[in-house]
């Protein structure tokens, strides 16, 4: 039997990469799945089509979620065409990196706004509909422990969104709603290799301590969300899970 039958599952910035893999994995395992973009609807296209060639339900669904309108909107479809809600994954997110000499206001806010104001919006939207056993999945990154250099102000955020996982877990727990996070190191995607990362200096630096020896791979951080969307993590909340192959 199927993990997540009847479930419904929210996949925000899933047109590509790491929530790419986590869409299909959810739906692999029975839910329909709202997938979320902001900029790329023939990548979220292509992921509803996939989804739907295996005989899932999917939606793309279109929305900035670091704007609140927009944040409310994503939910208001979702639950107009399914119904219910019971897994919010928040994994939308943009990373710049600069030394400290060269970081702007812009990058600042551009990174914050997506990474954890568009967390809070479209959890706030998501709260009052999630029932009892529902999973709020947000994801974070390794970088809030390898604290990287030229990343200060992307660490900061993704510092951030361990925080507000514990505090949701406490606001969140007594209506049995488990919040927790996963924490991926470099994984394998379009961005990582448009950014250049893949196949560079950095990339084996980073091999050469990794204790399996490879960056990871998307479908690896979606088994690990398909984990904490399914009751077999009833008893996980407030956590903070690296997903880093080892690394530290």
């Amino acid at each position: 039997m199927s993990k997540l039958n009847g479930k419904v599952a929210i996949v925000t910035g899933a047109s590509k990469g790491i929530g790419a893999a986590i869409a299909k994995a959810l739906a692999a395992e029975g839910a329909s799945v709202v997938v979320n973009y902001v900029s790329s609807k023939p990548g979220a296209d292509k992921v509803v089509e996939a989804i739907t060639a295996q005989g899932g339900k999917a939606l793309a669904v279109k929305a900035d979620v670091s704007k609140a309108d927009q944040a409310q909107a994503l939910i208001d479809d979702s639950l107009k065409a399914f119904g219910r809600l019971d897994v919010l994954v928040n994994n939308s997110g943009i990373y710049e990196f600069a030394p400290i000499e060269a970081i702007t206001e812009d990058s600042f806010h551009r990174q914050f706004n997506t990474n954890v104001l568009g967390l809070l919006l479209v959890t706030q939207a998501a709260a009052k509909h999630l029932p009892e056993g529902g999973s709020v999945i947000n994801v974070g990154s390794a970088v809030s422990r390898t604290t990287p250099p030229n990343s200060a102000v992307y660490t900061a955020t993704k510092g951030a969104v361990d925080a507000i996982t514990g505090v949701l877990s406490r606001e969140f727990g007594e209506r049995k709603i488990r919040v927790n996070t996963i924490n991926p190191g470099i994984v394998e995607t379009e961005g990582t290799h448009s950014a250049g990362f893949i196949g560079s200096d950095f990339e084996k630096a980073i091999v050469a301590q990794a204790p399996f020896g490879r960056v990871g791979q998307p479908e690896e951080i979606a088994d690990i969300a398909v984990f904490l969307a399914s009751k077999e993590s009833r008893w996980l909340t407030g956590e903070t899970l690296i997903a880093s192959g080892g690394m530290r």
